[in-house]
């Protein structure tokens, strides 16, 4: 099995260097948590919701968008990125260019990669604690609808100097 494995790696990779294995550990953990959260639901009694309505659905898509855009480029949270980052300079209004020095840098400065798992994570809010998710998925929606209207605002501004 081991050669099989090595023998697919080095064929998808080619000469590029790919880390599909570190992939495949992020993949083990995200699987992990996910069963984690679906036997501690069921231990405890908790189910899904019946249906997930469109504002949730929309709170869900903005708060996820913010959460993951926070977590991947804000200057504020670059301490946590830092150890698996460099700092490269200012890619757009309050956001940071960082090359990922390995895998988790990948992860963890990528606002797309990051968007599954803070979805993943307000999906697991909705079964745990339904009302206070809904609560923290307004307060990002908020931020993000800010965020758009400072960026218009500034637009506006520029365009009338």
């Amino acid at each position: 099995m081991t050669e099989f494995l090595e023998k697919t790696e080095q064929e998808y990779e080619g000469e590029h260097d790919r880390p599909l294995r570190t992939y495949a550990r992020i993949i083990g953990v995200y699987g992990t948590v996910v069963a984690a959260a679906t036997v501690a639901a069921k231990l405890t009694g908790r189910r899904p919701p019946e249906r997930i309505g469109l504002m949730d659905v929309g709170l869900m898509a903005a708060c996820t968008h913010k959460l993951s855009r926070l977590l991947a480029k804000d200057p504020v949270t670059s301490p946590i990125r830092a150890p698996f980052t460099r700092f490269e300079g200012v890619s757009g209004p309050s956001e940071l260019k960082e090359e990922p020095r390995n895998t988790v840098g990948e992860l963890v400065s990528c606002p797309f990669c990051i968007a599954q798992w803070a979805a993943t994570g307000y999906a697991i809010g909705l079964v745990f604690a339904p009302r206070a998710t809904r609560l923290a998925g307004a307060a990002m929606t908020a931020v993000a609808a800010s965020d758009w209207l400072h960026l218009a605002y500034a637009k506006l501004v520029k365009s009338s100097s």
